[in-house]
């Protein structure tokens, strides 16, 4: 059989525990995405309620409010297909961390500014279906994502892009000055009293990385041996920063020795500065979450300009536009490996991540994670 087959079927096998744990600018007639899929009518029926004959608010097609978590230099990128296919319409993009994006769409619960989410975590997703704040719908092509990269209702609250990584950049230069040529290699290396003063970390309350990160250590560890690992390794981190993307950044700028990060932006970063910069995936497997879209509820109902839009975002072209970057994407990854990853990107993540058990328990574990290791929190 192909390496694609297997690779697809060590996909299915890896992420299976989500798969249980989980039960474009506007077309100006509505009627171009009737055959689209067939869940849309599944949608349609389901959205009634929200488009139904005597809601009087004009809805604005040509402009869509988008909030995601995708990194800045993706953003442009992604969307010069969308915004060629459909130039009228303005697209408002809000971009931030993970956990501010989440926390700005609770706070706007009563009354969402958003459209729809692009590109957040699935875990934080789950938060927000959990308050009744999403839309159902099956975009354009539904059929093509793996069942572990989508809700698993019909039709769906939310569909996946990718799924994203903990790793490290090791600055070799920043080691050296102290005297230290060891690279870590896993997540028991960066207990090694040298590296104290020299690591920096995603903040878990602000940033989706470092929030997968720590939910792949309990669940790695168990909750028990995850917190007394986390204590350790509080001993030897100089800062925790409000980004995902900061830690590797403020590496490859030789602030820090060590930055905990996350595939991409590790792999982007180490590129910036040559021979000096070392990716590590850990030994002991990767933190990992789901990028995924969602509609927001809204009262006076959903635009047509947003389900096209979220039909975009899993289309063929932008789905390889997703591997760029991330070579575990939601139609099965390739028979390669993005240059900088480890030979099996797949295998490489933490068995046992269970993302509704992540968003169900988020609160708790945030607030346990504040109360041991605030005080090294940088300022916002």
């Amino acid at each position: 059989m192909s390496r694609s087959f297997w690779k697809l079927l060590i996909i299915s096998m890896v992420l299976a525990l989500l798969m249980s744990a989980l039960a474009g600018c506007v077309t100006e007639n509505p009627e171009t995405n009737q055959s689209n899929d067939s869940g849309q009518q599944n949608n349609a029926d389901n959205n009634s309620n929200n488009n139904s004959s005597d809601n009087t608010v004009a809805l604005n097609e040509k402009e869509l409010n988008v909030y995601t978590a995708f990194e800045d230099d993706q953003i442009a990128d992604y969307l010069e297909e969308f915004k060629a296919l459909h130039p009228d319409v303005t697209i408002n993009i809000t971009r931030d961390s993970t956990g501010i994006i989440t926390a700005k769409l609770l706070a706007e619960k009563a009354n969402p500014v958003a459209d729809l989410v692009w590109g957040l975590s699935a875990a934080s997703l789950l938060v927000l279906e959990s308050e009744g704040m999403l839309e159902t719908y099956a975009p354009a092509g539904l059929d093509r994502i793996l069942p572990e990269f989508r809700d698993s209702a019909n039709p769906p609250v939310w569909v996946g892009c990718d799924a994203w990584e903990t790793a490290f950049l090791v600055n070799k230069a920043v080691l050296a000055d102290k005297g230290i040529d060891k690279i870590p290699e896993s997540y028991e290396d960066l207990l090694d009293p040298i590296y104290q003063g020299l690591i920096v970390m995603p903040h878990p309350v602000s940033s989706g990385t470092g929030t997968l990160t720590v939910n792949g250590l309990l669940s790695l560890k168990g909750e028990e041996e995850g917190w007394n690992y986390l204590d350790k390794l509080h001993e030897n981190i100089a800062v925790y920063l409000h980004s995902g993307s900061a830690p590797a950044r403020n590496a490859a700028a030789g602030e820090y020795g060590i930055g905990i990060s996350f595939g991409y932006r590790c792999i982007k970063s180490a590129n910036d500065i040559g021979d000096l910069g070392v990716v590590v995936f850990p030994k002991e497997g990767s933190g990992w979450d789901v990028e995924a879209n969602a509609l927001m509820r809204r009262s006076e109902g959903t635009k047509q300009i947003a389900k096209t839009f979220l039909d975009w975002a899993i289309s063929d072209n932008i789905m390889e536009k997703y591997a760029q970057g991330y070579p575990i994407i939601a139609t099965g990854i390739k028979d390669w490996a993005s240059a900088g990853y480890t030979a099996d990107p797949v295998e490489q993540l933490i068995k046992g991540v269970d993302l509704k058990w992540c968003a169900e328990n988020r609160d708790r574990i945030l607030n346990e994670w504040t109360a041991r290791y605030e005080g090294k929190s940088a300022q916002q």
